[in-house]
C-alpha cells in the first residue's frame, strides 16, 4: 500500500481543525478598516478550509478534495453533538459563574444556527471544488502558475457568496431583516476571498511540494 503523501497528511489534519474551530471563532464579528461592514470571525478558518479543498484539488485531484469535504463534516458534526453533552453537565461547585455563563453565551446556539452552519458548509465547499477544477484549463494541471491563483480568487469568492446566502436565510430569515446582514456579509466575503485566498493556495501548494519533495 503507498504511503500518503506528507503534504496530504498535514492538510488533513489542518482541514479538520479549521472545521470544528470556524464554529466557534464565529461567535465574534470584527469591523473591516472604516467601511462600515462586519464580518463574523469564523470566515478566518472558512478561507483557510476553501484555500485546502483547492491545494488538494490542484495536487491531487477534484476527487480527493470532495472527499476531504465530506469526511470534514464527520469533526464538525462530532464537535456539535460534544458541545451539547457538555452544555448539558452539571458545572464543578468550584467554577465561578461568571465563567460558566460566558461558557454558555459563546457555546450555545439555536438549532437554526447549528443548522445553517454544516449545511452552508457542505454545499459552498463542495460548490468551491467543482467551480475551482472547472476553470482548470489543459495546460494548468500542475503548473500552479497565474491561472491557479485567479481560479482560486473566483472559485473562493462565488462560492463565499453562496455559504453567506445559504447561512444568514436559513439562521435568521423571518427572526429580523436580513437584506443589509446579507449584503454586508456577502460584499466582506468575497472580499477577503478575492485577497487571501489566491495567495493562500499559492503558498500551501508550493509548501505541499517542499514538504512531498522532503519525504
Amino acid at each position: 500500500m503507498p504511503a500518503m503523501p506528507r503534504a496530504l497528511f498535514v492538510y488533513l489534519l489542518l482541514y479538520g481543525g479549521m472545521a470544528v474551530l470556524a464554529g466557534v471563532l464565529a461567535f465574534k464579528q470584527f469591523a473591516l478598516g472604516t467601511s462600515g461592514l462586519a464580518v463574523e470571525s469564523g470566515i478566518l478558518c472558512f478561507l483557510l478550509l476553501v484555500a485546502i479543498s483547492s491545494t488538494i484539488a490542484q495536487l491531487y485531484g477534484e476527487g480527493l478534495a470532495n472527499r476531504l469535504v465530506l469526511w470534514g463534516f464527520v469533526p464538525l458534526a462530532v464537535s456539535i453533538a460534544l458541545i451539547g453533552l457538555v452544555l448539558n453537565l452539571p458545572p464543578s461547585p468550584d467554577m465561578p459563574a461568571a465563567n460558566i455563563a460566558a461558557f454558555g453565551t459563546v457555546l450555545s446556539q439555536t438549532p437554526r444556527i447549528m443548522a445553517a452552519g454544516p449545511a452552508a458548509y457542505l454545499v459552498s465547499l463542495l460548490l468551491n471544488v467543482w467551480l475551482f477544477s472547472r476553470l482548470r484549463g489543459k495546460g494548468d494541471k500542475q503548473s500552479g502558475g497565474m491561472g491557479m491563483v485567479v481560479r482560486g480568487a473566483i472559485a473562493s469568492a462565488m462560492s463565499q457568496a453562496v455559504d453567506s446566502l445559504i447561512f444568514i436565510t436559513l439562521a435568521f430569515y423571518g427572526e429580523f431583516p436580513i437584506r443589509d446582514l446579507l449584503i454586508g456579509q456577502i460584499i466582506a466575503k468575497v472580499t477577503l476571498s478575492i485577497v487571501l485566498v489566491p495567495l493562500l493556495i499559492a503558498g500551501f501548494v508550493a509548501l505541499a511540494r517542499k514538504l512531498d519533495r522532503a519525504a
